[in-house]
């Protein structure tokens, strides 16, 4: 049965999405033995690319960890609580931000030919904007894993620089989160955690 919350009747999205999107979907650290294709990850990508972001800066770049060399250097980095379910889980990708991503801007924003321009003489704003414009890609990425019929689970327990020092050397990347990816193993095992209500969120000024 459909979790639901007083105004939804109001969101043209379909009932049934809501649901796959938000509604029923969890955060999981326990997945089946299916693997994830290389075909589903580009029908996500193809989904949610178009993600709305600052001077369409596209920062994010994601690292597919297929090999279990790959799986297994990645795991050496993080928490002791996150190895197992990272070895175990069918696909993990790495998340991290382009720190120069304002030289594609020429490309990406054509009709501001000065946007690059400023980013290149301020590296504090540069490195902010990468951070928040990279998580949003994040975060359209999370949804268009749940669009797909699969569940994600991000982690941010790990050595991040001990990452960035094994996987980009050269400095031009950063790690912003690491995702497992895969088909849930089963009925989650603890109840959706509370929310907060929209009185203690939003403020009308």
């Amino acid at each position: 049965m459909s979790e639901t919350t007083a105004g939804t009747d109001l969101l043209p999205l379909a009932p049934e999405a809501r649901d796959l999107l938000f509604r029923l979907a969890r955060t999981e650290d326990r997945f089946a033995d299916d693997p994830v294709g290389e075909d589903e990850i580009r029908a996500v990508h193809d989904l949610v690319r178009d993600g709305p972001t600052a001077f369409n800066q596209q920062p994010l770049r994601i690292h597919l960890m297929r090999s279990r060399g790959s799986r297994r250097r990645l795991a050496g980095h993080l928490s002791r609580g996150n190895r197992e379910k990272t070895l175990t889980a069918p696909l993990t990708a790495l998340l991290a931000v382009d720190n120069e991503f304002h030289l594609r801007l020429p490309e990406l924003f054509p009709h501001y030919p000065g946007a690059a321009a400023i980013y290149a003489r301020d590296p504090v704003l540069r490195e902010r904007s990468a951070l928040v414009n990279g998580a949003l890609q994040a975060a359209y990425f999370l949804i268009g894993i749940r669009a797909a019929g699969l569940a994600a689970g991000p982690l941010n327990g790990y050595d991040e620089a001990g990452l960035n020092k094994d996987f980009f050397p050269d400095g031009r990347q950063s790690v912003l989160m690491v995702v497992n990816v895969g088909r849930p193993a089963g009925p989650h095992p603890r109840p959706r955690a509370p929310r907060l209500d929209y009185e203690e969120v939003y403020t009308v000024h």
